[in-house]
């Protein structure tokens, strides 16, 4: 990063991203890209976001309203003529061909947020997966399985960035470009004849929220990346990861390349974990390409237990100040839905959970997967129960069917009667109710690139128990929660048994340890202070488009 002597004012940025929050979302790159964009307007620059307009959000409801693009000359043969579309290149390999879209703007301030409108992005109800209502329409549309045109609508939404920035003639300072769905945009920005000249100042920034398998959004048919993309042969040469066209290894070239905490950065290019990624860290080192970890923040005012209204809680508290009162009402409410099977519409319920408020609650909110570590936490839950009945389990989310029946059938387990409870499904209030609720929350991941849910939970006074890997090692073992480094159902449930015997008997150290934890965040986790490393990041890409 640059001296302070030798730092110069980010004035406009612009971020590309098939998520954000508030909008349409799958995961917390929705909430890395809403907060860090507010935080760049706080630090007074101009943010434009861009991001499709998909078939499940109704645009006039949202407050956006038609873009009418300019004319850049009134007095020309063309006058005032008015334009609300566009068209994009998007060629297959055996046909030239283009498609339309018009954009949907929306004002905050100095942030704008632009939706892009288009047939391909229209007819999709799930950001990234099919939904059940397409499967029912059309029987190939497989609930939870990718968008048969995910490389496409990628391309789509990138060019269209590029498109509306020139025909707005406003090249940014930077644009940021969020994980591999928007990563091309660098190798095409800097390659292309319609746009390198135009961006040839503008720096470039890629951020990789997860790097593994089945992340990347790498394409096989290397003759269609080079059609769709517009990108010289050479170029799809090179880009490759094993045999695919690689979006992440296309931009190392002309971009900056960062990752959401410093140690996932450290995972990606100096360990084996790197072998989950199909070696795409060591590939980029071997290119000169060092990623740069920056750990993402959170704004605490989203999560803030003092104002329980806008969470949905049943009462206000606050663990900087150990007022907790209000901690134990969340609970027997959250203990009261469950034991009258009345949590959320949409979510099924299996197991319950006793009406003791005083045993210690473990919880868990997230996806049903093996990356999450749910293989992992099954086994410790069961091993734990044998010998320990004094503990409650709450558990929200979905995903893995088989693991989804797992879980389903744990709780009917002897063993777990009235203190093991899954609901099947996900609901944000009830994942607020759960977050306050809880006395300890579960993170087993196998692998973490950053993760916001330990930011959330500890913020709401639920200490986290985590798997010490990627962006979890920000959770200090002992005073700001509990971590074990063996990814195994041992290592997991000695970690859970640590964590109830500091409940049971030092309860003032699990006082002392929430307050540490919220003062954690403030000092060193908040999007104020993140967005400090971010602004860097943008001169150092800056710079970078200088040299070429």
């Amino acid at each position: 990063m640059k001296g302070e002597d030798t730092k110069y004012p980010v004035r406009t940025v612009w971020m590309v991203t098939r998520e954000y929050d508030t909008l349409a979302g799958a995961g917390g790159v929705k909430d890395v890209c809403r907060q860090l964009a507010e935080s760049l307007r706080n630090h007074g620059c101009r943010v434009r976001v861009i991001l499709p307009r998909y078939g499940f959000m109704d645009a006039d409801a949202l407050g956006f309203t038609p873009l009418e693009l300019p004319s850049r000359r009134k007095d020309g043969p063309c006058g005032n003529r008015r334009r609300h579309s566009f068209a994009v290149e998007m060629n297959y390999v055996d046909r030239e061909r283009r498609e339309d879209v018009s954009i949907w703007e929306k004002r905050e301030g100095g942030l704008t947020i632009f939706l892009v409108e288009a047939a391909r992005f229209a007819e999709k109800l799930g950001v990234y997966t099919y939904t059940a209502v397409e499967e029912a329409k059309t029987g190939w549309q497989r609930h939870g399985s990718g968008h048969y045109d995910y490389f496409a609508m990628n391309i789509l939404l990138q060019k269209a960035a590029l498109d509306l920035m020139i025909l707005l003639a406003e090249p940014p300072d930077a644009i940021h470009c969020q994980d591999g769905h928007a990563a091309t945009l660098a190798a095409m920005a800097r390659e292309n004849c319609g746009y390198r000249h135009f961006f040839a100042e503008t720096g470039l920034v890629v951020t990789i929220h997860n790097a593994g398998l089945g992340y990347h959004q790498e394409v096989g048919d290397l003759a269609f990346a080079r059609a769709v993309t517009g990108l010289p042969q050479s170029v799809i040469r090179r880009s490759r990861l094993g045999p695919a066209f690689d979006p992440f290894v296309a931009a190392a070239d002309y971009a900056v390349i960062n990752t959401v905490s410093e140690q996932y950065a450290r995972e990606l290019q100096e360990t084996r974990e790197d072998a989950r990624t199909g070696w795409l860290g060591h590939r980029l080192l071997q290119r000169g390409v060092r990623i740069i970890g920056i750990t993402n923040g959170i704004n605490p005012r989203d999560v803030d237990p003092t104002r329980p209204e806008r969470l949905g809680l049943a009462a206000p508290f606050d663990p900087l100040r150990g007022d907790l009162d209000g901690k134990r009402v969340c609970k027997q409410e959250m203990l009261d839905l469950v034991a009258r099977r009345d949590a959320a519409d949409g979510v099924q319920q299996f197991g319950s959970l006793d009406r003791e408020p005083a045993l210690p609650l473990f919880t868990f909110i997230g996806r049903l997967t093996a990356q999450k570590g749910v293989d992992v936490l099954l086994p410790a839950l069961a091993a734990l129960a044998v010998d320990d009945r004094g503990f409650q389990m709450l558990a929200l989310g979905s995903g893995d069917p088989d693991l989804e029946k797992a879980l389903a059938a744990l709780t009917g387990q002897e063993e777990l009667a009235g203190r093991c409870c899954f609901l099947r499904g996900y609901h944000p209030g009830l994942a607020n109710r759960i977050y306050a609720a809880g006395d300890f929350f579960l993170i087993p991941s196998r692998y973490e690139p950053c993760g916001l849910t330990d930011y959330m939970a500890q913020l709401l006074g639920n200490l986290p128990v985590v798997h010490h890997v990627g962006g979890l090692v920000k959770v200090l073992d002992g005073r700001t929660g509990f971590s074990y480094r063996d990814h195994t159902p041992e290592g997991l449930a000695g970690a859970m048994r640590r964590a109830l015997a500091v409940y049971r008997d030092e309860p003032e150290r699990i006082r002392a340890m929430q307050r540490q934890a919220v003062q954690e965040i403030l000092d060193h986790h908040t999007w104020e202070k993140v967005t400090e490393s971010y602004l860097d990041l943008y001169r150092d890409a800056q710079a970078m488009a200088c040299a070429r």
